[in-house]
Order: structure tokens, then C-alpha cells, then sequence
């Protein structure tokens, strides 16, 4: 038995020490393996870090020099630093943009404004004469095609078909039945569009105004509501007797000339809504429902309860002016003239109708492209005499003696001059007071 065990003892020490030799070589193979492994992280770690540093090494100096607009410059990071690339495709990618952005800029001496002009006049003149109405809001017309560009570039005051589009809260949004209570507080609501007849008692020396409970329900107005608009309205002009479905206003002043006076005043009481807008209609779009009015009313609106402050857009340019300061105006002339090209199908690039803007607003007001706005506030007398009332003009300006500088294009056409554009406007100047080179003696 001794001799068994100690074979078996003997055994498993050699299975043991052969184990540990595995185990040790094992641990020493792969060892090595671990570090190499580690080295390529950090020395790509590294890389990466020289790359970053290089990349806002040399946005910086692109910043510095103002070779890119910050917003290109913004976008470009953005993309760049998604992207796996090393220092010379970067500096290609740079390179690239920079120099499509350089070759984008208008040359020093271009005609911008006529170009602008004949790129909006142009497809303007073949515009259709039509009046659009919005796909599924049958009810409102808008005007657009030339009418509505001819109201924009006049900046005129009260466009044509005033509109507005109101944006929900994102809480009331999905909801139809909010929806519908917030467009009975915006909708105009009057008394002559609930009453269903406004007569003259003679008997009793009353305005006998009575409803019709249909419409009251569906405007959701109750009789001694409309009964304290009018009392506000007439004042101490006359007292209201509200009863069922009916009211009676006795005037101060008895006479029948008065009775019809205050009757007519009376019809046009607001009870309910804001000014000036006399239908909304509710669309469901793919964000919730949205209002679309008829009339515009910016100010007032953005105080009713529910409606989204940030996503309310009316055309009124006045308005938008009015309430939120002439670079909301500019952006709002950039976006109405783009829409109305857009409909008619016209491809015009963008910034010739931002030259247009910017030249309406530059001076911190709306002016219109006219004799009342741009051209007749040009300095020179030339220039306003050939665009319109030209006599005018002439005899104005030989009365005060104006001088004219002959900075513009027209005054020098007029006087058969080279304009002031492309080579023409470049001087060549000359000192003759410069001492000559001299020429080496020849030997």
C-alpha cells in the first residue's frame, strides 16, 4: 500500500508542476499581448488629441481672419467633429470651404440692385392674376400672386385679405373642444351678428333688440353679457333692460333722430373677441389643431389665453413692425415675398429679395419701394427726376440750388459719364513727385 501511495503522490506532483509551468507560460504569452494593445490606445488617444488640438487651432484662425461667416463656421465644426479624418483632410475640407464660400461673394463693383430688380420683375410680370386659397380652409381667401408682391415691396398699411395663423399651447393643442373655446374668444363677436332683429319701440321710446338663442349658444354669450357690453358702450347715454332673449335701451335723449343714432351705434358693439377679426376657422394639422383668422390682430392676440406666443404669424407687415420691431418685419417681407414666388412657381434666389428687404428696413422703418419711400429720398436730383414727377423735381431743385454729388448710376447716365459701376468705378492715381528707379550702368 505504501508503495501505491507514494506512486500516486509522485504522479500528482508532476501533475501539478507541469500545470504551473502551463499557467506560467501562458501568463508570460500573453503579457506582452496586453501591452501592445495598450500602447495602440494610448497612441491613438494621442492622435486624436493632436488632431482636436489642430482642428480648434486652426478654426481660430479662420475666426480670426473672418475668412468664414460664424454660422458656416458653427455648421462646419458641427460636421467635422463627427467625422474620423486626418490633419490633411481636414485641412482639404477647410480649404474647400473657404474657397466655394470665397467664390459665392459678389464681386466688388456688381450691379446688385439691378440684378435684383430683374430677377423679382422678371418672373413677376408673368405672374397669374389669381386669388389662392389655402388647400382645406376653403373659407378664407388670401391674396397672392402679383397683388399680394406689389403689397409688400409699397408697404402698404392694411394689406388686402389680412390673416393670421395661431399656433396652440402643446397642452390644449390636441384637444378639438379647446381648440373651439379659444376661437369663440379670439372670433369678433358683435350684436347685430346674434340679434336676429333690431327695431325702435315708439311706444315705449326703446331699442328693442332681441336674439336669436341658437347663435348665442354657439357663440356661448348669455343675454347680460351682451346686455353690459352695451352699457359700457353708451355710457350715460341711455340705460339697458335686459329680459328673456331681449333687451331694451332707453336713451337719455327721446327724440327719433337720437333713437336711431343709438340704434345703429349699438349694432356695432363688440361683445366678445378682439378687433378686426371677424372669422376663425380651426384646421387639424399633424402638431394639433391650428387657427386660421380672417383679419388680423396681433397685439390682442398674443394676450388670449391658450394661443402659443412663439408660433403666431400674421402677413400684416405694420403690425408685425408694431409689436415686435422692424428684424422680425425684415424676416417677415423676406418670408412673404419667398411664399408668394414659391406658389407661383418662380425660382428667385433668395438673396436678391433680402437685398430688398434690407434696403425697406435699413433705417430702423418700414419703407415702401416708391417716390414716398426709397427712390424719393435719393441725395441727387437727377436720380429722383427720373424716376417719377419729374418737373417737380427739377423746379424744386433749381429753387433750393441743390447740388448733386454724381455718386449714382442714373445722374451720370443722364449726363452721358461713366458710371460709378464695375471698372468704372475703380480711380488709377498717379504721383508724379515719385523718384524714378535708375537703371543700373552697364559696366
Amino acid at each position: 500500500m505504501s508503495k501505491k501511495t507514494s506512486k500516486t503522490s509522485a504522479k500528482s506532483t508532476k501533475k501539478s508542476a507541469a500545470k504551473t509551468k502551463t499557467t506560467t507560460k501562458k501568463t508570460t504569452a500573453a503579457e506582452p499581448k496586453k501591452t501592445t494593445s495598450a500602447t495602440k490606445k494610448s497612441a491613438a488617444k494621442d492622435v486624436s488629441t493632436s488632431i482636436d488640438k489642430y482642428m480648434e487651432k486652426r478654426f481660430e484662425t479662420i475666426q480670426e481672419e473672418r475668412r468664414l461667416p460664424p454660422r458656416v463656421l458653427e455648421e462646419l465644426q458641427m460636421k467635422v467633429s463627427s467625422l474620423d479624418i486626418t490633419k490633411k483632410e481636414f485641412d482639404a475640407i477647410c480649404d474647400n470651404v473657404i474657397e466655394s464660400y470665397e467664390r459665392s461673394l459678389v464681386e466688388p463693383g456688381e450691379a446688385v440692385g439691378t440684378v435684383a430688380a430683374q430677377s423679382i420683375g422678371e418672373p413677376g410680370t408673368q405672374m397669374t392674376l389669381r386669388t389662392f386659397h389655402y388647400a382645406g380652409v376653403a373659407e378664407l381667401s388670401v391674396t397672392q400672386g402679383l397683388p399680394r408682391l406689389i403689397e409688400i415691396v409699397d408697404a402698404r398699411n392694411n394689406p388686402s385679405t389680412p390673416t393670421m395663423k395661431i399656433h396652440l399651447k402643446e397642452e390644449q393643442a390636441g384637444d378639438r373642444n379647446m381648440a373651439r373655446t379659444i376661437a369663440r374668444n379670439i372670433e369678433m363677436v358683435l350684436v347685430e351678428s346674434v340679434a336676429s332683429n333690431v327695431s325702435i319701440d315708439l311706444l315705449r321710446q326703446a331699442i328693442d333688440i332681441r336674439f336669436d338663442p341658437e347663435l348665442m349658444d354657439d357663440k356661448g354669450l348669455t343675454v347680460e353679457a351682451v346686455a353690459e357690453a352695451i352699457q359700457e358702450k353708451i355710457k350715460g347715454k341711455g340705460e339697458v333692460e335686459p329680459g328673456e332673449n331681449v333687451i331694451f335701451v332707453y336713451p337719455a335723449n327721446e327724440s327719433l333722430a337720437e333713437l336711431q343714432k343709438l340704434s345703429e351705434k349699438i349694432r356695432e358693439v363688440r361683445v366678445k373677441g378682439i378687433n378686426d377679426v371677424t372669422h376663425v376657422v380651426i384646421r387639424k394639422e399633424s402638431d394639433g389643431y391650428v387657427l386660421y383668422t380672417e383679419g388680423s390682430n396681433l397685439e390682442d392676440a398674443l394676450e388670449v389665453e391658450g394661443v402659443d406666443p412663439n408660433r403666431i404669424y400674421t402677413n400684416n407687415l405694420r403690425e408685425i413692425f408694431q409689436v415686435l420691431g422692424i428684424e422680425a418685419t425684415r424676416n417677415a417681407i423676406i418670408q412673404e415675398a419667398m411664399n408668394v414666388l414659391n406658389e407661383q412657381g418662380m425660382d428667385v434666389d433668395v438673396r436678391h429679395i433680402i437685398l430688398v428687404a434690407d434696403m425697406m428696413t435699413a433705417d430702423g422703418t418700414i419703407r415702401q419701394i416708391g417716390r414716398h419711400g426709397i427712390s424719393g429720398s435719393k441725395n441727387s436730383a437727377l436720380a429722383r427726376a427720373a424716376f417719377e414727377v419729374t418737373i417737380k423735381h427739377l423746379l424744386g431743385a433749381g429753387i433750393a440750388g441743390t447740388r448733386d454729388p454724381l455718386r449714382g448710376i442714373t445722374e451720370n447716365v443722364i449726363l452721358g459719364q461713366l458710371i460709378p459701376l464695375g471698372t468704372g468705378s475703380i480711380d488709377l492715381l498717379m504721383n508724379p513727385q515719385t523718384p524714378t528707379i535708375q537703371k543700373k550702368k552697364k559696366k
